[in-house]
């Protein structure tokens, strides 16, 4: 990596990078511990300020009593058992804010510094929409549980989870160009082809990872290598129309994500074999060494997690080792893009 007089926009998109991480991690504890539908409303300004009292706390308590989740599943709820679940739907929302505040308010600065330049102009407005989708389907998301069914959409977790994951991935792939500023392509045509590849699974992955978590289709099948004593459980097939098992149903959920991560694992392998044969540069080299070991992790995390029932620590752990394999798959996509010289 060269140093550059991009330094300080370089800084501040890898700290949106972290920031994303922390709302990822938080998101998960979220979700596993059902805490996403306590907090029944959505106000940008005086929802950024909890509750401060005791009166303030049964306010917010009697208002989450008026929604189905408190009436047919957390209906022997006491104040007390409602503020760990309120606090980190809280967290979550006020995390939401901060990064939308160390994307827009930096961004400014640059942009008013003449720091930002033609060509980086429109890579960080799409950021910033994106940030704003982001936060856009959040809402869309938790109001899909505050209805008759108090259970968020699996669908509408999956474009917030997905969003956020390709937020994550964007972020670090003009923050990469940035760092790595002198730039030729042509080399590494097939290594270039098998990264893309390798990209558009994982994304799809984690779609189906979100199905997995929104269903909680994680808690059935709790055997591996086998679903059950069958390769193919008979559930998966179970739903009419066909199609409908891969989308709605827990065991064809479950099937498509555990054997989507044999493909995933196959590719990696097959970039590691591939890039041996290359004369690869230093940044290449190691970022192909992170690729392989975070692939392994997810991998194993994935298998304890499912035979163990998705236990909160677990789930949360799969999840962030899923966004640092994206992480990993963008960085090698990047260098075998953008990287002839060896010396780097």
């Amino acid at each position: 990596m060269q140093v550059n007089s991009n330094r300080p926009v370089i800084y501040w998109l890898l700290t949106g990078c972290l920031l994303i991480f922390i709302m990822v991690l938080v998101g998960g504890i979220t979700r596993l511990t059902n805490s996403g539908l306590s907090m029944v409303e959505w106000n940008l300004v005086m929802g950024s300020i909890p509750p401060l009292n005791e009166a303030e706390w049964l306010i917010a308590f009697e208002k989450y009593k008026q929604f189905p989740e408190y009436q047919i599943v957390n209906y022997h709820f006491t104040l007390e058992e409602f503020k760990p679940i309120f606090f980190w739907e809280y967290l979550h929302r006020i995390l939401g804010r901060l990064v939308g505040l160390v994307f827009i308010i930096p961004f400014i600065y640059f942009l008013f510094k003449k720091m930002i330049s033609k060509e980086l102009l429109p890579k960080l407005l799409l950021l910033l929409f994106m940030g704003g989708f982001q936060g856009f389907l959040g809402w869309y998301m938790v109001k899909s549980g505050l209805n008759k069914d108090p259970d968020v959409s699996h669908f509408r977790l999956a474009m917030h989870l997905t969003t956020a994951f390709l937020t994550f991935a964007y972020t670090l792939w003009v923050a990469l160009g940035l760092m790595y500023p002198n730039r030729v392509k042509g080399a590494f045509k097939s290594l270039k082809a098998g990264a893309t590849v390798l990209l558009l699974i994982t994304v799809v992955q984690i779609v189906w990872g979100a199905f997995v978590a929104g269903l909680n289709a994680g808690k059935v099948y709790n055997t591996w290598p086998l679903m059950g004593d069958q390769l193919v459980a008979d559930g998966v097939t179970a739903m009419t129309p066909l199609w409908m098992n891969f989308v709605e149903g827990l065991a064809g959920v479950q099937f498509i994500h555990r054997y989507m991560a044999y493909a995933v694992v196959g590719l990696v392998i097959y970039l590691a074999v591939k890039a041996r044969k290359e004369k690869t540069n230093v940044s290449q080299r190691g970022g192909m060494k992170f690729l392989i070991g975070m692939v392994s992790v997810q991998f194993v995390l994935g298998i304890i997690t499912l035979l163990l029932g998705v236990p909160v620590w677990l789930g949360v752990l799969h999840q962030i080792g899923a966004l640092m394999l994206l992480g990993s798959v963008v960085f090698v996509l990047h260098r075998f893009t953008y990287s002839p010289e060896l010396a780097e």
